[in-house]
């Protein structure tokens, strides 16, 4: 059995492991959460548990598949779909699939299956300045080179994805801000970026007076940060039910299958999943239990980046789980009520289409660097007696 797991599970066990938990969560809770979907689905919830159970299967298949690949294969990948993808996201907004106002989905044609291009975007631009960051590595930055080089990628996606969804674009370049951090950009260059994108948000503020369409969603960022916090019961309809569901989770758990909170929480199978965990399997082992889950990734990640040879691998693998662990605290904490609604998913755990997809693909190349990682410190190891032997 050893051998086949070292056969085939390359890379740090412990990340292979978190991932298998995060999975497990999602299909006990998705299938639980979604029975209220039940009713308008000719296949019941056993057709749900089955769909999402596919859609795990298949991230799974893209995690094992980009683990095996070599770390630095990505370096020239992102290199390569960056623009492509920049082209994707405007595509996205022209024509893309329009939900609530937002154009984030976009159609593959002939296949009958929508992906978020944000989501691509994510895992490429990270790579990309993690290629960028490492190979300026011991040399002095420029402000020029840091525009060219930096912020003209990052700003261009982060600005494409803007119009429909804040929440993803301002996650994405706070992770890109710390990842140029991380890489030795010198701090007051960061602060120029800053001030640069601050001044651009605004300027895109003051223009979207004039045209309303520039900003289609403007309306409803002011509305929750105004609502956010107040005594508004149907602005805060959604939030004030996930506290609900989280009270009457306690402490510890009540069982899968006991939460009620699908009966009147609004996505209790996607957004607001934190919050029907903690009901169903208390705060200690749903809530904290959850949460520990992705700081061990995290920490997996920055471990893996310290031992890594090349700045490219120890750039992508904490970029990557960085952008993963953010995106969870940022959910959780909406449904904790300590930030507006945002949208944002469970990384691997909320029911979803493409997204786990992508989150695979993110935790893949971080095996991947690890696998190598781990194949170094393997082969120093059976050098060394032979090394001695040799001496004597």
């Amino acid at each position: 059995m050893n051998q086949l797991l070292d056969r085939h599970l390359k890379g740090d066990r412990t990340i292979w492991v978190v991932a298998l938990l995060l999975g497990i969560t999602s299909l006990l809770a998705v299938y639980s959460a979604s029975s209220w979907m039940g009713w308008r689905d000719h296949g019941g919830t056993f057709r749900i548990l089955v769909k999402h159970a596919l859609m795990l299967a298949g991230a799974g298949g893209i995690m094992y598949a980009s683990s095996r690949l070599r770390y630095t294969v990505y370096s020239k990948l992102a290199q390569i779909f960056l623009w492509a993808t920049v082209a994707l996201l405007v595509l996205t907004l022209l024509i893309g699939t329009n939900v609530n106002g937002a154009s984030r989905w976009l159609a593959i044609p002939g296949v009958g299956i929508t992906f978020q291009t944000s989501d691509l975007a994510r895992v490429v631009i990270i790579a990309y300045l993690a290629r960028v960051l490492g190979r300026q590595h011991d040399e002095p930055w420029t402000f020029r080179d840091v525009l060219l080089r930096l912020l003209l990628p990052v700003g261009a996606v982060c600005g494409a994805i803007l119009p429909a969804n804040f929440s993803t674009a301002a996650l994405l370049l706070a992770t890109c801000m710390v990842l140029m951090f991380i890489g030795r950009v010198p701090v007051k260059h960061l602060l120029g970026i800053c001030g640069m994108a601050a001044s651009a948000f605004g300027l895109l503020l003051l223009l979207s007076k004039a045209n309303p369409d520039l900003l289609p969603r403007l309306q409803t960022w002011q509305s929750r940060l105004e609502n956010h916090g107040g005594s508004d019961r149907d602005a805060n309809y959604q939030v004030n039910k996930a506290k609900i569901a989280i009270v009457h989770g306690g402490f510890l758990p009540n069982g899968p299958g006991t939460g009620t909170s699908r009966n009147y929480m609004p996505h209790p199978e996607s957004d607001m999943i934190y919050a029907f965990i903690i009901e169903e399997y208390g705060s200690i082992l749903g809530g904290l239990g959850l949460l520990l889950l992705y700081l061990i990734l995290l920490s997996r990640a920055m471990r893996i980046a310290n031992r890594c040879d090349r700045p490219f691998g120890s750039l992508v693998a904490v970029g990557l789980a960085l952008s993963l662990v953010m995106q969870a605290l940022v959910n959780m904490a909406v449904g904790v009520n300590l930030v507006p609604v945002t949208g944002q998913p469970l990384p691997l755990v909320s029911m979803g289409g493409t997204s786990m997809w992508f989150t695979c693909l993110s935790i893949g190349i971080i095996l991947s660097v690890s696998r190598s990682v781990y194949d170094a410190q393997a082969a120093a190891k059976s050098e060394r007696p032979a090394t001695t032997a040799h001496a004597a």
